[in-house]
């Protein structure tokens, strides 16, 4: 998730195979580690936006929601009940996390922009390149946000027959609603974007400004400072869009309930409807519970990306390179090099002069037989 010293940036042109293997890899171990914790938390949080508020087990009494909601899952469905969609989450995060942080690396890299010879990552094309990998994920793995939700809440519907697993939820899905139907709140699944477009560059930059304060690197940043750094980060970005994910939800889970009328036409309706007759509050239901979800989720997430991320760079093996194809240059690499022109003089005596000149894109077989070149890197 960035790379440096000394506050300072440098993404190459494009990621290698080695590179994506240890991001993607990475990515998929620590979404799934994520999702497995929280899991029940997640189960609730999807009632909540879809549901309102659950009914306590005994009237008058008034507690936490979220007890409450643990509570009502045990007795009417079992430990099961508090795993429900984790199948499908998992399946989803694998790609979306294996996908995302290669892709948002490989689009940090062509974005980057470079002042004084030095890489720098600006915020807008931060937020850009968190943004585009986002979209690219969010659409291929929409379906099966939508089985995830469909599985997490079919215990809440009188007379609805439940999907017995992910496959069947999808054929279902297909031959009820059409392909259409996997794709149901994809429109509030891109608007939030806006979630990591915001998360991941504040998570850059918090890292930076912890990298300079402790005098280091934010590749060699502890355990501690990665969970606070994402701990801040995702609080910050999930109050700003938590609606669209209400939005979202409602729009995935109506399709399920074929004996009653839709609901909603469609976003605009949702959001109409929901403001009607919840008002403001309406688009925050389960936001304190997605909170103490996401928070911890992310703290795992990123921190256990980071960590895995490092093991990887030590033991998987650098790629083969071929000896005779020579270096490969490109006007991006920003490093120096000393050119020595030796001249025989009358005498037959050598003449040296250095010049120091800014790299050119080299090829092989660019200096000619009387040149001696030789690379100093001091980027």
């Amino acid at each position: 998730m960035g790379s440096g010293g000394g506050g300072q940036s440098y993404h190459p042109q494009s990621i290698s195979i080695r590179e994506f293997i240890c991001h993607g890899g990475a990515g998929a171990t620590a979404g799934a580690i994520a999702a497995t914790f929280v899991c029940p938390l997640d189960v609730i949080k999807t009632r909540l936006q879809v549901h309102g508020l659950p009914q306590a087990s005994q009237p008058g009494i008034r507690g936490s929601v979220i007890i409450t909601s643990l509570q009502n899952i045990i007795r009417n469905e079992g430990l099961k009940g508090l795993y429900r969609g984790l199948s499908p989450t998992i399946i989803a995060l694998l790609p979306n996390w294996a996908v995302y942080f290669p892709l948002y690396e490989q689009l940090k890299g062509l974005l980057t922009s470079y002042d004084d010879n030095i890489g720098q990552l600006t915020i807008g094309a931060n937020m850009a390149a968190a943004a585009g990998a986002g979209a690219a994920t969010a659409i291929v793995t929409n379906p099966l946000w939508v089985v995830k939700t469909r599985l997490q809440t079919q215990g809440m519907r009188a007379g609805v027959v439940p999907y017995t697993g992910v496959l069947s939820a999808l054929r279902r899905i297909v031959h009820e609603e059409g392909f259409r139907g996997l794709y149901s709140g994809v429109l509030p699944s891109l608007a939030g974007i806006s979630h990591v477009a915001i998360q991941f560059p504040a998570y850059e930059k918090i890292k930076l400004c912890m990298a300079k304060k402790g005098n280091t690197t934010v590749d060699h940043l502890s355990p501690a400072d990665v969970a606070i750094a994402s701990s801040i980060s995702k609080v910050l970005a999930s109050v700003m869009t938590y609606p669209h994910e209400v939005i979202r939800s409602r729009l995935q889970e109506q399709g399920q309930a074929r004996s009653t009328q839709v609901q909603y036409a469609g976003v605009v309706d949702c959001i109409r409807k929901v403001f009607w007759k919840e008002g403001v509050s309406g688009f925050y239901r389960g936001c304190a519970t997605n909170l103490l979800r996401t928070t911890p989720s992310a703290v795992i997430t990123f921190t256990s990306y980071e960590m895995i991320r490092r093991f990887l760079n030590q033991v998987v093996p650098p790629e083969a390179k071929n000896s005779e194809a020579g270096p490969r240059w490109t006007n991006e690499t920003r490093v120096s090099y000393r050119v020595i022109d030796s001249d025989m003089g009358e005498r037959g005596q050598s003449e040296a002069k250095t010049t120091l000149v800014a790299l050119p894109p080299l090829r092989r077989g660019a200096a000619d037989h009387n040149q001696l070149v030789s690379v100093e890197f001091s980027g």
